[in-house]
């Protein structure tokens, strides 16, 4: 079992135990069918759970009142990776942190994703080199040719005007 986080505990929902959850999955409702989630190490079994505005409302077994709700407050959330399915170009955050990015044309080595940052357009990637410079890669099909998590590389075209500032 390979665990990941899932999103983040950030109030109490009432006097019963519930928990309101701000999702970081690539949509909330692939919490809803969660049976287990994992707090510090530790399984919280899924009584309910349901949408309630912009988050997840989980009722976890053995948290029964809010003072229950209140001691997990603030906890990050993980759940096995098997429960989620992706899409044939859709990726785990964790499996694209420290891929080796690789021009495509010319084999050009850019470094390596340290971080994958959202926007409302679209994912961008922080790639570093080994000298520490900080290169921003838009995670578009016209940018991103392929994407090799077991070999360890992404390979891109960089879109005219990308990387002007490199040296020649």
């Amino acid at each position: 079992m390979q665990l990941i986080q899932t999103g983040k505990i950030v109030n109490t929902h009432g006097i019963h135990g519930d928990v309101k959850v701000m999702s970081w999955a690539r949509s909330r409702e692939d919490l809803l069918d969660i049976e287990t989630f994992y707090i510090d190490g530790r399984p919280y079994k899924v009584e309910h759970s349901r949408l309630h505005k912009n988050a997840v409302l989980i009722k976890f077994e053995g948290v029964c009142n809010i003072d229950a709700a209140l001691a997990i407050k603030n906890k990050v959330i993980y759940a096995d990776k098997e429960c989620f399915e992706l899409d044939e170009d859709e990726y785990f955050v964790q499996d694209l942190i420290g891929l080796r990015v690789l021009d495509a044309d010319t084999g050009r080595d850019y470094g390596r994703i340290r971080d994958v940052l959202f926007t409302n357009a679209n994912d961008v990637y922080s790639v570093v080199d080994d000298g520490g410079k900080e290169r921003l890669v838009p995670a578009i099909k016209d940018c991103v040719i392929d994407t090799d998590i077991d070999g360890g590389v992404m390979r891109i075209r960089p879109l005219k005007g990308l990387f002007d500032d490199d040296e020649v």
